[in-house]
């Protein structure tokens, strides 16, 4: 069988045409959950789907062993039906059999991440979703090689392929629940600045719901002033939801500073900064004036947006 490999254009099923041979036409049907698949000899050509199977919708692989052995052959192959089918096999894997694939996570993120590249957008979107439940299962342990995972994800986060930046942006805010806020947002910071404006928004919208994580004990202890900071490189972009997320930080952000007082036991020689009415002076004392004038132009202007 000879396929065409032509690129997919629609947005719930990619179809590949199948060229029929001398002796007759094989189609396939091909599962994006890993679990199965059939092939028939129809009279006529006919396109080959791939359906894609929902993480509560898996189920066990029956040989764990003998799957883990060929994972990392699988995945790098030159094959992208195989390296389809090893994704979901990583995703079947992280979900029932998690501590057994821990010895090759990282060589399995690293391929991961390869495919993600892929301009098969059938393949990039079965890696987002692969990515998605390893974030979910090993959460933490994956921060050692976090970084060019984060990368891609806001980057197909970004791109005009619907289909595929909603399922990068469901394992971005996926991501703000399972990884620890304080890592995640140290990792986050520099994209906050990213000249890619898109890029910017989906970073901004992550720390934005990562710091309702922390609480407000949590945002003192990672710091109120960098995070004012975040907020206000955010505050006057150009992409409304970048804006709309650096708003419901700022009030986050200035509901905890309401909060914050010293203990009377460990006097704080800039217990000033942290009254109430001393807001207006603390902004004004780490920002530059048009940002601390952004800032306080939020917080004073009344609560039409809270945080969430």
């Amino acid at each position: 069988m000879k396929v065409m490999l032509d690129p997919p254009n629609d947005e719930n099923l990619h179809t590949i045409q199948s060229v029929s041979r001398s002796n007759g036409s094989i189609a396939s049907k091909v599962s994006c959950g890993g679990l199965s698949g059939h092939f028939e000899a129809p009279a006529d050509p006919i396109a080959q789907e791939i359906e894609y199977i929902p993480s509560e919708d898996l189920t066990p692989i029956g040989d764990v062993e003998k799957s883990l052995l060929t994972l990392l052959h699988r995945l790098d192959s030159k094959e992208w039906l195989t390296v389809l089918e090893a994704l979901n096999h990583v995703r079947q894997l992280s979900i029932f059999n998690a501590s057994e694939m821990v010895d090759i996570l990282n060589a399995v993120v690293s391929l991961v991440i390869k495919a993600m590249k892929n301009p098969r957008s059938a393949l990039c979107k079965t890696a987002i979703m692969t990515s998605a439940d390893l974030l979910k299962a090993y959460s933490d342990q994956l921060l050692e090689t976090f970084d060019p995972l984060l990368l891609q994800l806001l980057l197909k986060a970004s791109q005009d392929k619907k289909f595929v930046c909603e399922e990068a942006e469901r394992a971005l805010f996926g991501m703000t629940t399972w990884i620890t806020p304080n890592p995640l947002l140290q990792k986050l910071e520099p994209y906050v600045t990213h000249r890619n404006p898109r890029v910017r928004a989906k970073a901004a919208i992550c720390v934005s719901k990562s710091v309702s994580r922390l609480g407000v004990h949590g945002i003192k202890d990672y710091g109120l002033e960098p995070l004012i900071q975040l907020a206000a490189a955010q505050v006057n972009d150009q992409l409304p939801e970048a804006r709309e997320a650096a708003r419901k930080l700022v009030f986050e952000l200035h509901g905890a500073y309401k909060q914050i007082t010293p203990s009377n036991e460990e006097p704080d020689v800039n217990a000033t900064l942290y009254q109430p009415d001393g807001w207006e002076q603390y902004c004004a004392s780490i920002l530059a004036p048009t940002a601390a004038h952004a800032i306080l132009r939020i917080t004073c202007n009344g609560s039409s947006i809270s945080p969430s």
